[in-house]
This record gives structure tokens, sequence and C-alpha cells, in this order.
């Protein structure tokens, strides 16, 4: 039975090892109302459904969570790791994202109590080579203030953090700012996105500029 089994595992070939942990942190603070949600989960949805990221995410055979963040105790794992090893994973996860209920609404912006309950998260997946942090979000923080602390102990942690500012229109960039100055790491960028219409666009973009770009 174990030369068998030895077999089986010679002729399917080993497993790709994970090359990146991919978790993408939602912002859901008072600031996001119930339209502002939707139009964020169905971009989500959108992005991973794009064949180029489809293709990128298979391929790189990438690991995928989503957490929710809002006020100082308030964070949530919504969608636990999944492997995306076939196009049909990758259509299951989007669908699951598409359908994701809120977990909070009506609360404060801690960045920084997001950001390390992200970081807490990557236990779960330790053969992964890279792990990024993906947070969105449309406000600076306002409560725990904790945001440069976070990010001090993913970089110790060998975490890369990068965002999505969500901006409204006009000339100024607050929240793309304050998330190039306190938020993401050395290495990191910042996408902006005018507004939450512009959202799954930039998630896209960002995606294929993770995965298919060299990481680090």
């Amino acid at each position: 039975m174990l030369r068998a089994a030895l077999l089986a595992c010679f002729i399917a070939g080993p497993a790709l090892a994970c090359e990146t942990a991919l978790l993408l942190s939602i912002d859901v603070s008072g600031s996001i109302d119930s339209g502002d949600y939707r139009l964020q989960t169905d971009g989500l949805a959108a992005a991973l459904s794009d064949p180029e990221v489809t293709e990128a995410l298979v391929n790189r055979q990438i690991a995928l969570a989503v957490i929710q963040w809002s006020g100082t105790t308030e964070q949530a794992l919504v969608l636990s790791w999944q492997r995306m090893l076939t196009p049909d994973d990758v259509a299951r996860f989007a669908a699951r994202a598409a359908d994701m209920p809120r977990s909070f609404k009506g609360s404060d912006t801690a960045v920084g109590q997001g950001l390390r309950f992200a970081t807490a998260q990557f236990a779960a997946v330790p053969d992964c080579r890279h792990r990024v942090i993906d947070v969105s979000g449309d406000g600076q923080e306002n409560a725990g203030f904790t945001d440069a602390i976070a990010r001090a102990e993913a970089i110790e942690a060998d975490i890369m953090i990068n965002a999505i500012a969500i901006e409204e229109p006009g000339p100024a960039f607050p929240i793309t700012n304050y998330f190039r100055r306190w938020i993401i790491t050395p290495g990191g960028f910042v996408m902006t996105a005018r507004g939450l219409q512009d959202y799954a666009e930039t998630l896209r973009l960002k995606l294929l500029r993770e995965l298919v770009s060299p990481i680090g």
C-alpha cells in the first residue's frame, strides 16, 4: 500500500509551493454606508474574476483571505485562507466575496488595530514565501492610535503592506498621503481610487501589480 501511495505521488508530481499569502483588509467603519459596502464587495469579486488576475493567482498558487475592520475591538476574519489552485477555486472565492455579510457598521476607524489583527492571521499559512496585507480605506485613523506600532510589527514579521486609498473627488489626496506616510511598509505602494465607483478597477490593477511584477 505504501509503495502504491508513493507511486501515485510521483505520477501526480509535487504541488507548487505557496508563492504569496495575500490578505485583503477591508474598511467597514462608519464612513462606509451600505451602498459603499456593496461597491467594495462587488468590486472585490469583479477584480478577482478578471482573467489576468485569475491566471496570476493560479500560476503562483496564491493563498487568499479577507478580513473586515472598524473600531478598536472590531476585526473579523470573514473569508479564511484558501489556496487558489484552479480557476474554479478563484471563481468560488470571488462568489463568496460578493455575498459576504458586513461584520460591523457605524463605528470608528482604527487602522492600526486592523493591521495588527491582519498580521496575526499569517500564522495559519507558514509555508507561503511572501506575505502581503492589502488594506483599503477611506479615512485616517481616529481611534486606537496604533498605526505606527502596527506598521513596525509588520516590518518585523517580514510582511509587506500595500494600500488602496479611497479619496473624494477633488485636488487633495489626504488618505493617499496618510497611507504612504504611516501605513505602507518599505517597498510597498499606494494606489488611489477616486471614490468607490473606481474601486474595482483600482483593485484589479493593484492585484496585477502585486502578482505579475516581482514582490519585495
